[in-house]
């Protein structure tokens, strides 16, 4: 009886340990500096007009003006997905893109920000999402820039951190076929 007890008490401490780490240690906003920050987009661009299932890229370049880093820049975008009425859904927003890769090592815990860490004085950053539209018709992205994610780092002025793009997406899919010599997919485009 005692061995069987042991195990248990073993098998205990691995829970205990993991559970200790959930939402515990230090605040996520300890070594981010609070004031303001000059940054600026440098270059956005998306396709002004897509198709279905068509790939496509955003891009968005960000530099740090100002004469002291950047604690973690950060790019939220809204709108790859977007809010239905339909009553009964645990979640109302559905998807216009898939995003099909974000920002290479940009990956947070907020649904639609991505960050890619400190950026130096004077230094560029260019954050790329890899999407695919999967909704038809007239669609708004908007973007915002942070020179932190949790909130004590601010913009020096918001009118040269955000924009957005208004997108055209055509109801006709995009065309595919495969080049039976090479196995390349050749896409043309469904407008």
């Amino acid at each position: 009886m005692r061995a069987k007890r042991g195990i248990a008490i073993v098998g205990l401490v691995p829970l205990a340990a993991l559970a200790a780490g959930c939402g515990g240690g230090e605040r996520q906003d300890k070594h981010e500096p609070s004031g303001n920050f000059a940054v600026e987009v440098t270059r956005a661009s998306f396709p002004a007009k897509q198709t279905l299932a068509e790939p496509t890229k955003l891009s968005i370049q960000v530099k740090n003006t100002d004469s002291k880093p950047l604690p973690n820049v950060a790019v939220t975008v809204d709108s790859f997905s977007k809010a239905t009425n339909e009553p009964g859904l645990a979640d109302p927003n559905r998807p216009v893109w898939i995003v099909d890769q974000g920002p290479v090592g940009g990956d947070t815990a907020y649904v639609n920000t991505w960050a890619l860490g400190t950026l130096a004085p004077g230094a560029t950053r260019t954050f790329t999402w890899k999407v695919t539209a999967i909704q038809p018709g007239t669609q708004t992205v908007r973007y915002r820039i942070s020179p932190g994610l949790t909130g004590k780092a601010k913009v020096a002025d918001a009118n040269k951190t955000s924009g957005s793009f208004t997108v055209a997406i055509s109801r006709r899919p995009a065309q595919a076929r495969v080049n039976p010599d090479t196995g390349a997919v050749i896409r043309s485009s469904g407008q």
